[in-house]
């Protein structure tokens, strides 16, 4: 269970770890698969020397040539999982190491160093700092045994604040756009926009245009023009580059492709190794077992070998067993939205909740929960999280189930649509759903809008 909640770049690390702590398991490509007599040879050694093969352990299984595992072989249960290389965007470093790797540009001492180390952990992937400079001055001391007054962690926050993307390591979003608007090259509007935002910032905020034109004594152009300068800004700094990322390092563990109008969906070889036993430790274990002298360490060195074997052989059948999972879990998810993934079209998705795959597939509701969340497929339309073709039903007027992913689609394109001069109420977009057939509550459409990232029509106001 754990291996199948693993995302493809995670199990991938698990492999490494497991092959780096076992050197009984390795990965490999060149399978000999005609080395069948050196199988008997093995047994004639086991009639030859009882006191190992029969007081020990069973050897055989240890020296068999079964090298391919299981879930390599012919199986219609794990389609084309041979052929399939898939998309692969692993190849960038994180928002925090792109941070780190510029430290070396600022000047610090040995000092600093590890503060600003301890800083940069503490940004989020929007690029703020959260937490308060005492919670984490604090901790600097507790975690780090690190004692430094405010004054200096100020400075070198400050100095942090000099790195990219502009505006990280802001404390919130009236820091973060003023110390882009400090990055930015002077002109009259954007001098204006960084002094509104100084001064009066909770009216730009709220949109209070008018009270914003008469307190700087500036018309509805200028006005416009410093709102154009504030919109080149990102209000999340990081949001930019983890995301891309954060995309870039999605590895599907599915890929999807429609031939002759049909779905064809597949594992991703990427994220299946080829698993063997090590033929080095097949040759020790040969070794020992010919030498008609053996001693009390080779017999502890026979032992150790086994429990590497074991360990091995343990460790194959648990990936074996979560790619058979996995295939059985997108191949119904695939065929109850079938209607979507043969034309992209989000309306067609039908509600559908974790019961309804597990039922299908006669498994636990948390193991398609384990596989739904952090799982990927590399469709005709994009990749795209599994998770997010699960959603609840309700009935449309005319009486058919409906999915909350096609109201919410509905929904976006009518706020989208809408004259951004008299943006829409919660309570007019829910006439305007009724009217296109879904009768939803305005504490819906609200709960709804803000899921899709809109705020409330007085902040969606603009000139």
């Amino acid at each position: 269970m754990k291996l199948v909640q693993l995302s493809a770049l995670e199990l991938e690390q698990k492999i490494q770890s497991e092959i780096g702590e076992n050197p009984a398991l390795e990965t490999g490509e060149d399978f000999e698969e005609n080395n069948n007599n050196d199988i008997d040879e093995f047994s004639d050694h086991k009639e030859r020397d009882n006191e190992i093969s029969a007081e020990d352990f069973d050897i055989d299984p240890y020296l068999s040539d079964d090298e391919i595992p299981n879930y390599k072989l012919e199986n219609s249960s794990y389609g084309n999982l041979k052929n399939e290389t898939g998309n692969s965007f692993s190849n960038q470093i994180s928002f925090h190491e792109y941070l780190k790797n510029q430290l070396q540009n600022l000047i610090l001492d040995k000092n600093e160093k590890p503060v600003a180390d301890f800083i940069i952990g503490s940004i989020d992937n929007s690029g703020y700092i959260r937490r308060s400079d005492d919670n984490i001055i604090d901790d600097l001391a507790f975690t780090q045994n690190i004692i430094i007054d405010k004054s200096e962690f100020k400075k070198i926050i400050t100095k942090i604040q000099l790195l990219d993307p502009p505006g990280v390591a802001a404390r919130n979003l009236k820091e973060c756009l003023l110390l882009q608007l400090n990055r930015k090259r002077k002109n009259k509007y954007s001098v204006l926009a960084k002094n509104i935002i100084e001064t009066s910032f909770e009216e730009f905020s709220r949109k209070h245009y008018k009270k914003l034109q008469d307190r700087f004594s500036i018309d509805e152009n200028d006005l416009k023009l410093v709102l154009n300068e504030v919109s080149k800004l990102n209000p999340k700094p990081g949001g930019a580059l983890s995301g891309s990322v954060q995309n870039t390092h999605i590895t599907p563990d599915f890929i999807l492709k429609i031939e002759d109008g049909d779905l064809k969906v597949s594992l991703n070889k990427r994220n299946s190794p080829e698993l063997r036993i090590s033929n080095n430790y097949k040759e020790m274990l040969s070794g020992y077992v010919e030498d008609p002298n053996k001693t009390k360490s080779q017999k502890e060195a026979i032992l150790f070998i086994k429990q590497k074997l074991d360990a091995a052989k343990w460790f194959i059948d648990a990936v074996a067993q979560r790619y058979q999972t996995l295939y059985l879990t997108i191949n119904a998810i695939v065929e109850y939205q079938r209607e979507y993934f043969l034309s992209g079209d989000e309306h067609k998705l039908k509600p559908m909740v974790l019961k309804d795959i597990a039922e299908k597939i006669k498994m636990d509701i948390s193991t398609i929960s384990r596989v739904a969340n952090s799982k990927y497929i590399d469709t005709p339309y994009g990749v795209k999280l599994l998770k997010d073709f699960f959603s609840e039903g309700m009935k449309n007027i005319e009486g058919e189930d409906v999915s909350t992913i096609e109201i919410k689609k509905t929904l976006e394109s009518i706020i989208s649509d809408e004259d951004k001069n008299k943006p829409l109420t919660d309570k007019l977009l829910s006439e305007l759903l009724k009217e296109k057939g879904y009768n939803v509550a305005r504490r819906t459409i609200a709960k709804y809008r803000e899921q899709l990232g809109f705020p409330v029509a007085r902040l969606r106001k603009k000139l």
